[in-house]
């Protein structure tokens, strides 16, 4: 059974770079705060799992910004590029690396542990597991295999990116594992969920 790595990637919670979207409702300082408290929560969930967990940081985890907030865990660095090319660097660099890979950001509380060793048990039996968002991203991608198709030419933040995957998912004739569709918070009326029932 191959092991598998959940890679967390987040962004730095500096005031007015991160959650953009939501300062119109909780400020500058509010939505970051709230970055602050998704990413802590992320990795209690990623952590309570017991598989391997990493920080897959934006700046670099070396950056001053990063020093108050950095959890006890292996970090790394985005790297340049759009997510697209930063998605596939970190999805190579594990899978060539002789494990599985969950790929999740910080916005979605519905990744409880358990939702996030499901996921990671789908894929000793696929190739691929997507849990897609309600507003047609997804909350997490996990693979078992590597192709850069997965990646290239995506229309990110858009309303179309897990159709997109799956589309390509399904190009490649590999088996996916289509988990069920979960809310990120993304925009002040997605705040009323931030207490789910996990």
């Amino acid at each position: 059974m191959r092991s598998t790595r959940i890679v967390i990637f987040a962004k730095a919670p500096v005031a007015g770079q991160v959650k953009t979207r939501l300062i119109p409702a909780l400020g500058e300082e509010g939505a970051a705060l709230l970055a602050q408290e998704m990413l802590r929560g992320t990795i209690a969930e990623a952590e309570a799992t017991g598989l391997g967990v990493e920080l897959c940081a934006s700046p670099s985890p070396e950056w001053p910004e990063w020093q108050p907030h950095l959890p006890p865990i292996a970090t790394t660095n985005q790297g340049e590029g759009d997510l697209g090319e930063r998605l596939a660097r970190a999805a190579a660099r594990v899978i060539q690396g002789g494990e599985n890979i969950l790929l999740i950001g910080t916005d979605c509380p519905e990744l409880a542990n358990r939702r996030l060793l499901a996921a990671a048990e789908a894929l000793q039996g696929h190739d691929a597991v997507i849990h897609p968002a309600h507003d047609g991203g997804y909350a997490l991608l996990g693979l078992a295999k590597y192709d850069r198709s997965i990646f290239d030419g995506i229309a990110w933040s858009s309303a179309s990116v897990a159709a997109q995957t799956i589309a390509r998912v399904q190009a490649l004739g590999w088996s996916l594992h289509v988990g069920e569709t979960l809310r990120d918070i993304d925009e002040p009326e997605d705040l009323t969920h931030l207490c789910p029932n996990a």
